[in-house]
């Protein structure tokens, strides 16, 4: 395995980005391209939860695909900043396909929770002029072919989670401003195919965020596979003892493990592999 961390330049900022790259063998296949999973950890655009970074490209490693992890800026940086470093991130990493035996035509961007929405914005803002011009990227550098979004922050409306657009935009943010973010009404039929999922026991980032999204997916044509789990806390990641979190006076050692929910991943790995 390569495992390396380099530096994402944007035009203002820059990022890290681990590499998760798996080697390929003549006795399987030495000319082998692999799916690319770029992974968006969640923290409401204030910190980045590393429960939702290494354990999920190793997971994404044992179905094949190759992983990458992005640290972005969150606040006091604002839109679009983090958006720009995953933007750039897909383009360095179509740029190295040779190099890195990726599959140019199969690089999905993974999100959790905060971290979806930054998902989703590239997956609906990829082709616009002004995303060209803040990167300085065209839009076939930057375009996803797939998203994988778990419990997505998706609205600004009625179900919004409040924190993350404070974070993203700043306290003072227009209508306007948290209308253009709200990602249910961006949608178009240039949105990649989308596996998204979530919880109905959800209750920082409500379920109705990833409905939303998979009826603006719906009515744009968009290809998309969706999983509602009736039971569940925020934040369950691989939903499994490797990133359940340590016990402690608000959390038990078995918050954010859900057997039921673990599914998720293989689910999303066989989308990957037969819809995007």
């Amino acid at each position: 395995m390569r495992h390396e961390k380099i530096i994402i330049q944007t035009k203002q900022t820059e990022a890290e980005l681990t590499l998760y790259l798996l080697d390929n063998y003549p006795i399987m296949d030495m000319d082998r391209i692999r799916p690319t999973v770029l992974v968006c950890p969640g923290g409401g655009y204030s910190f980045l939860s590393e429960r939702e970074t290494e354990a999920i490209a190793i997971q994404m490693n044992a179905m094949g695909f190759h992983a990458a992890v992005l640290r972005y800026h969150v606040a006091p940086a604002r839109f679009p900043v983090a958006l720009a470093e995953a933007a750039c991130s897909v383009a360095h990493l179509r740029a190295h396909a040779a190099e890195y035996g990726v599959d140019p035509e199969k690089i999905i961007v993974a999100g959790f929770s905060a971290g979806g929405h930054l998902a989703a914005s590239l997956g609906v803002f990829w082709d616009k002029e002004w995303l060209t011009e803040h990167t300085g990227c065209a839009p076939e550098e930057i375009r996803p072919n797939g998203l994988v979004l778990s419990y997505p922050v998706i609205t600004s409306g009625e179900h919004a989670h409040r924190g993350s657009f404070n974070s993203l935009l700043g306290e003072g943010a227009t209508e306007e401003q948290l209308e253009f973010v709200s990602l249910e009404k961006q949608v178009t039929a240039s949105t990649p195919p989308t596996f998204i999922w979530h919880t109905v026991g959800d209750q920082l980032v409500p379920v109705e965020n990833t409905m939303l999204f998979a009826a603006a997916l719906q009515r744009a044509g968009v290809k998309f596979e969706m999983h509602v789990y009736p039971q569940g806390e925020h934040g369950l990641a691989l939903s499994t003892e490797e990133t359940a979190s340590v016990s402690n006076e608000k959390y038990s050692a078995a918050h954010r493990v859900r057997p039921e929910c673990a599914a998720w991943v293989g689910m999303a790995g066989r989308f990957v592999k037969e819809e995007v």
